[in-house]
């Protein structure tokens, strides 16, 4: 038997008076005042919390963990506000020697830029090597000329792009896919790296929508001892086939991960994004990816064998098909992002039992986007609020590497609509702060006895924090079942 003894500890969603906790075997028992309980035996691990805050450890409910991995190893492009400027870093980066056959840069948003992308640009920053930079939202990828050769011999198959050297959609995700080829010792050592710094924020699971199916490659990594996080693992159409024939369904406990890993969604993308502009709108811009019937069709296929659908939609137009698809097939399920709502499909989130995946952050890195390219309409844009009002669940993730893999940056968004001191945009759709932490606890508030010990200590109460506290919120110890995965006291 295993035993973790918390001593003054004061539980979010309550008064706040200290308590203690025990722990057994990966199990709440026992939640007594402070200084009333001993240890349950002699090897009954005890911690002197000094007062800190215990919540339900948090979820990220949208992740491309592969993807997020490797960025954090990339080029970071975002503070670049122009082409020239982004070259020019690349350009600097080349002055210092890049061992690697690609450069490969990340977090690009043109859609302010005051000239577009081009592709001479690079292929001057980086004359003697392939260069991609890929777009923040995942939809579009910068290419010198040398890249798009390069990348059209590892595809196998011609990439045609203009003047601007950008590709976007399907081209873009085939070209991140092939950059994502990278031994598998190297890929599983950046990605344990990456999950001990979610564990570091709180995280105890995180849906992986990774492109690639990745159930194998987690059942390798936690073989391996990578085991800081819970990960529910998604597949798309081009490996729902494979996964059928495998009798997998969503919420699967893979056997031998220690319960760990399960599989994940059905996902599918219907549109493109805000940033690349070419989400799905109602007034005809945009592109959709499925016409209505095959997208019934699939979504049926993966829904009879077993698997929740987790449909993509960014723009107003896709969020209706996406629901209209949903009510045809009769599932529950997640729409993915739901950036932009017309009025009537919001109470239709509840009707139908389908939860909002979205991604608070996306809201602050795109309101200025947003304002120029859906302008008129941003006050049905990231419509938080509105959706809890009408009872939908409303599940909070990061969508990283889109935006960083933090759930208090996470809930900052959502509950401030704020960042770097600007006026909150459009604050009517500020989550309350209990709404905002139970889309990042999977509906848990508080920790009670015969809960499940996935657990977080932070130094003071999410509930009552500010956007701006949240932010920069200190977490002391994040546990999976009873087990630390992280504690800095």
């Amino acid at each position: 038997m295993s035993a973790v003894l918390l001593r003054s500890v004061r539980r979010v969603g309550t008064s706040g008076t200290p308590a203690d906790v025990l722990v057994t075997d990966g199990v709440v028992t026992t939640i007594a005042p402070a200084g009333t309980l001993a240890p349950s035996g002699p090897d009954t691990e005890v911690v002197d919390a000094g007062g800190a805050w215990l919540g339900p450890g948090l979820v990220d409910h949208h992740t491309h963990f592969d993807q997020w991995a490797l960025v954090r190893r990339r080029v970071d492009v975002t503070g670049c506000d122009s082409a020239e400027a982004t070259a020019d870093l690349l350009a600097d980066v080349v002055r210092t020697g890049v061992a690697d056959p690609v450069l490969v840069g990340h977090g690009y948003r043109d859609g302010l830029w005051p000239r577009p992308a081009r592709r001479a640009l690079l292929d001057a920053a980086a004359p003697s090597l392939p260069t991609v930079v890929i777009s923040a939202d995942l939809h579009a990828v910068w290419c010198s000329t040398s890249a798009l050769a390069h990348f059209s011999r590892v595809l196998g198959r011609p990439l045609e792009a203009g003047e601007d050297g950008v590709l976007r959609e399907q081209d873009a995700f085939d070209v991140t896919g092939a950059l994502s080829t990278v031994p598998d010792a190297v890929l599983d050592g950046y990605v344990a790296d990456a999950a001990e710094a979610a564990a570091a924020r709180g995280v105890t699971r995180v849906v992986d929508l990774e492109m690639r199916f990745g159930l194998d490659r987690w059942v390798r990594r936690i073989h391996g001892g990578t085991d800081a996080l819970r990960v529910a693992s998604g597949v798309y159409a081009t490996e729902l086939s494979d996964v059928i024939a495998r009798g997998l369904r969503t919420g699967d406990v893979v056997e031998g991960t220690r319960g760990l890993l399960t599989m994940g969604p059905f996902k599918v993308i219907t549109d493109g994004s805000l940033g690349t502009r070419t989400a799905a709108l109602v007034d005809g811009s945009g592109s959709l990816a499925w016409a209505f019937d095959d997208l019934v069709a699939i979504t049926r296929r993966a829904v009879d064998a077993g698997l929740t659908p987790a449909i993509h939609a960014i723009g107003d137009r896709a969020n209706t098909l996406a629901l209209d698809v949903f009510e045809a097939v009769g599932a529950r399920g997640t729409i993915e992002h739901a950036q932009l709502l017309v009025d009537t499909d919001v109470e239709r989130f509840a009707r139908l039992g389908v939860a909002a995946s979205v991604q608070p952050e996306h809201a602050m890195d795109d309101r200025d986007i947003a304002d120029r390219h859906w302008a008129g309409d941003t006050d049905r844009a990231f419509a938080f609020a509105s959706l809890v009002r009408a009872g939908a669940q409303v599940l909070l993730g990061s969508d990283a590497p889109v935006a960083p893999l933090d759930p208090w940056v996470s809930l900052a968004a959502a509950v401030g609509r704020d960042r770097d001191g600007r006026e909150p945009w459009h604050p009517a759709e500020r989550m309350s702060a209990l709404a905002a932490w139970r889309g990042s606890t999977d509906g848990r508030v508080s920790v009670a006895v015969e809960d499940v010990a996935d657990l977080v200590l932070t130094e003071a109460d999410p509930i009552a924090a500010s956007s701006a506290a949240l932010r920069s919120m200190r977490v002391l110890g994040t546990a999976i079942a009873g087990r630390w995965t992280h504690l800095d006291l």
